[in-house]
C-alpha cells in the first residue's frame, strides 16, 4: 500500500479553511483535477477532468479536530483500497497548516493520485486569496 502526504500553510483562520475543505460536495471548487462534484454528508461523486467518475464515502467529519476523511468505494478507476484524510491545524497566528494524507492500493495508482493531490494542496493558498480575499496582497 502506498502512503502519500502533501501540506501547505495558508494565511487564514483555521475555521474558515475548515468550512471550505470539509464541504465534501464542493471539492471540485478547489481541486483542479476534478471537473465536478456532488454529494451530501454521507458521500459524494466526483468527475475527473478526463471524465472518469469516483464514488466516495465520507468516513469522518470532525469539526473539533478539523479532520475530514473519505474512501473511494466505487467508480471508473481500479482502486482496491483508499483512505483520504484532510487535517486543518490552527497555527495560532492567524494561519493554518493543511495536511492531506492518502493511503491507496494498488500502488500503481499512487503516482496519479499524488500528482493531483499535490497540485490541489499547492494551489490552496492562491485559491483562498482569490476566492475568499484571504492572504491576498493589498491592491492599489
Amino acid at each position: 500500500m502506498a502512503t502519500l502526504r502533501s501540506h501547505t500553510v495558508i494565511d487564514a483562520d483555521a475555521d474558515v479553511v475548515w468550512r471550505v475543505l470539509s464541504d465534501g460536495a464542493n471539492v471540485a471548487d478547489w481541486f483542479p483535477a476534478m471537473a465536478e462534484s456532488t454529494g451530501d454528508a454521507e458521500g459524494r461523486t466526483v468527475t475527473l477532468r478526463d471524465g472518469s467518475k469516483l464514488e466516495e464515502a465520507v468516513v469522518t467529519k470532525d469539526a473539533y479536530l478539523r479532520r475530514f476523511q473519505y474512501r473511494v468505494v466505487g467508480g471508473d478507476l481500479a482502486v482496491e483500497h483508499h483512505l483520504g484524510t484532510v487535517d486543518v491545524i490552527d497555527l495560532g497566528n492567524g494561519s493554518c497548516l493543511v495536511v492531506y494524507g492518502t493511503e491507496i492500493e494498488p500502488e500503481s495508482t499512487a503516482a496519479a493520485f499524488d500528482g493531483a493531490i499535490g497540485e490541489a494542496v499547492a494551489n490552496l493558498p492562491a485559491f483562498f486569496a482569490r476566492r475568499h480575499g484571504i492572504g491576498a496582497a493589498p491592491t492599489a
